[in-house]
């Protein structure tokens, strides 16, 4: 029998779950191209009052901003495809692509002196607006089409007939954009979807990253203490800034005839022939579960592929070196690892798993479960008994760091194949969903560059 603190009996379902972080810097070959470099990847019911029909997606992209890294910041690759795959029927495969291709307008301000215009060095020269963007040296947009049988440019919605979108500056500081959060929030654009009802949203910007995690000392051979309380640590990343790929659409546009159950991940391509050098779907897995040999693999492959790195699930290795780096805790001694095969390959069947499923690592999301408000979630989602959290796709608030450790100790196994199964690893940087905002897209105002804290 599973400890029934830690494997869920919720509406009659037993419910297993494995759990992983944020996939920042991951693989050798993507620190090369930090532009096309994939962070996180969220997708839930939408939980804004009056939006519950729909899903939200949230694809980050460039790790680690600084506020203060100009003069160029975060700009989007102009030559590099950053996409959303949506597979409805469980076979792997996407049933929708939704597509983002950027382009940089430089306008070459000048400014004379003695007479003669020079062009300057930054990207803008003045205060700016959304109105009044004649103080700015670059113009970035993007066209966002979707491909659902065929390839269509997706236009703003109503009464708007523009398929050209544009993206917000970045946050240079409080003298450049005096509200920056206003400024933002006015391109948040309305779309039409070919062969839709109802409209969706998008919006594409610089956001505050909104990951949580001790990074240096998990990386550090995990230099804290894993049984420590879940605040008693530093977020590393509070300070950082992230690209946010945001897309909200309705829920009858994404799910077919096979059921409520969606499969979700995005991918990134560049280069000559727009090869695949970036992909994520559930956070950590390349970058703790993947072995180093095969991460840039990962990178470029599809999930109807991913047979090839079941044994990564199947005989994990960080338990090992947790139990080795601290001999007080046990690794679980249950192999093959099939506690962690159904969420992590699968879906957890009566939760998220649809009826005819091909193993593949994606982020599955029951789209029939309804969302809650921010102030109702649990931070550890479906193991703190909120089965509209991870891993039933993944909010901004929870806290899937706490959940990959307690999953991969074996919380989900009984006493004797998992002794410390019931112990609370954490890492220390705990999340919740009050942090963040409750509207699309959700996460929060990007840190200005100026003025420094």
């Amino acid at each position: 029998m599973k400890r029934s603190a830690m494997v869920l009996a919720i509406a009659g379902l037993t419910v297993a779950t494995f759990a992983s972080g944020s996939s920042h810097r991951e693989a050798p070959g993507i620190t090369l191209t930090p532009k096309v470099d994939g962070t996180d990847f969220y997708m839930f019911r939408s939980y804004e009052p009056g939006r519950e029909g729909y899903v939200t997606f949230l694809a980050n992209y460039q790790p680690l901003q600084g506020p203060y890294g100009g003069p160029n910041y975060f700009m989007m690759d102009p030559d590099a495809i950053y996409s959303i795959h949506v597979d409805n029927d469980g076979d792997a495969r996407a049933d929708h692509v939704f597509q983002f291709r950027f382009d940089n307008s430089f306008r070459n301000l000048t400014v004379p002196v003695n007479g003669v215009p020079v062009s300057v060095p930054l990207q803008n020269i003045g205060a700016f607006s959304a109105d009044d963007r004649s103080a700015l040296n670059t113009l970035e947009t993007f066209v966002l089409t979707t491909e659902r049988g065929r390839a269509s440019n997706l236009s703003a919605g109503s009464a708007k007939s523009k398929s050209t979108f544009t993206k917000p500056f970045d946050n240079i500081g409080n003298k450049s954009i005096a509200n920056y959060e206003d400024y933002a929030r006015s391109y948040v654009a309305r779309i039409g979807v070919p062969g839709c009802a109802s409209e969706g949203r998008v919006f594409v910007g610089q956001r505050k990253e909104g990951f949580a995690v001790n990074l240096g000392e998990v990386f550090d051979l995990v230099n804290t203490n894993p049984l420590g309380p879940r605040d008693g640590e530093k977020n590393v990343l509070a300070d950082s800034n992230v690209t946010t790929l945001a897309l909200e659409m309705p829920i009858a546009c994404l799910t077919g005839r096979s059921g409520p159950i969606i499969g979700a991940w995005t991918t990134a391509r560049a280069g000559p022939g727009h090869r695949q050098v970036s992909r994520l779907s559930a956070p950590l897995v390349n970058e703790v579960v993947i072995g180093l040999a095969d991460k840039d693999k990962f990178n470029r492959s599809h999930p109807a592929q991913d047979r090839q790195f079941a044994n990564y699930v199947t005989h994990p290795v960080f338990p090992e070196l947790l139990q080795i780096l601290f001999p007080s805790v046990q690794a679980p001694n249950k192999f093959p690892r099939t506690d962690l095969v159904s969420v992590f390959l699968t879906g957890v069947a009566g939760l998220n798993q649809p009826d005819k499923v091909r193993p593949a690592e994606m982020m599955r999301l029951n789209t029939s479960i309804d969302p809650k408000p921010a102030s109702a979630q649990n931070s550890l989602g479906v193991l703190g008994g909120d089965i509209a959290g991870y891993p039933n796709g993944r909010r901004p608030g929870d806290d899937v760091v706490d959940i990959t450790l307690r999953a991969a100790m074996g919380a989900l196994l009984t006493a004797e194949e998992a002794p410390s199964g019931t112990l609370p690893f954490t890492d220390g940087a705990i999340i919740s969903a009050n942090e963040f905002g409750s509207r699309f897209p959700y996460l929060n105002s990007p840190i200005p560059g100026s003025p420094s804290n």
